[in-house]
């Protein structure tokens, strides 16, 4: 079905694109349990805000999510309509300087905006990075989302022992790589995420630490229907989760200027309570 609507967007425009899997995945959430998820996340986070607030923002998240994958999915053309977007924050230099003296960096960004973006404008600059992935469980699915974000800089490498192992290898040989550590991790660290402990992973930070390797926190929000890739100041040396604490800020930070473009459909708060 997917190959289908995929096939059947293909003439249009990227922007109409969007429109149209935005719309088609705004209606998968309306009229599945993903709905109910992404409420119960906002009511813990804002239980003050109506529920009609609440709501707005689901759909808004749900067509976000659309227009995001549809970067991956039509990633090739995503590239070429970033092309000449300019990289914006003091965090770029950073990476800049890193490349040149031949060092790794470890990039951290979250399900927010237009995530894709960021790896397209660094290897645009000369600064590619590599991604962690878990590959789909649905064989017919995994060598679309796979072709996407191959597009976007390498070595692509899939989560798991031997994973981590290519990474390492990566970044001790003066590799980047970007990581999304927004998302619920068994045996992470409870940090506060939007005021609130969520498993948080701590790997970024004990990476960039074992090897002296700056972390930057990288952003791409849609301001006024312009789309914006922002690096900003790296975090600075401390501890593994002092530091991770410093990204779940950052990331919080950018969610409540911008709610409807982080991605409220994960199962992000897992801790139970007693």
């Amino acid at each position: 079905m997917l190959r289908l609507l995929l096939l059947l967007v293909a003439p249009l425009s990227l922007d109409r694109r969007r429109k149209v899997l935005g719309f088609v995945t705004e209606w998968l959430v309306r009229l599945t349990p993903l709905h109910r998820r992404a409420d119960r996340n906002l009511a813990l986070v804002w239980p003050d805000r109506p529920a009609e607030d609440r709501t707005a923002i689901v759909h808004a998240a749900a067509r976000n999510a659309g227009r995001s994958l549809t970067g991956i999915w039509f990633n090739a053309d995503f590239a070429r309509e970033v092309a000449n977007l300019r990289p914006e924050g003091p965090g770029l230099d950073v990476l800049r300087t890193a490349r040149a003296e031949g060092r790794g960096a470890i990039i951290v960004s979250g399900h927010f905006g237009q995530w894709e973006a960021i790896r397209h404008v660094m290897k645009r600059e000369g600064l590619e990075a590599g991604a962690i992935y878990r590959p789909n469980n649905n064989p017919y699915y995994e060598p679309i989302f796979r072709a996407g974000i191959d597009l976007g800089g390498q070595p692509i490498i899939p989560k798991g022992r031997n994973g981590y192992r290519q990474m390492i290898k990566h970044i001790r040989s003066g590799g980047f790589m970007a990581l999304l550590p927004d998302q619920h991790i068994g045996d992470g660290a409870p940090l506060p995420f939007l005021d609130h402990d969520a498993k948080t992973s701590l790997a970024a930070a004990e990476l960039a630490l074992r090897y002296d390797l700056p972390l930057v926190p990288a952003f791409a929000p849609e301001v006024d229907g312009q789309l914006h890739v922002i690096f900003e100041d790296p975090i600075p040396h401390t501890d593994a989760e002092t530091m991770m604490q410093m990204f779940n800020d950052r990331l919080s930070s950018w969610v409540t200027r911008h709610p409807s473009q982080w991605h409220w459909l994960h199962r992000r708060w897992k801790i139970k309570r007693s």
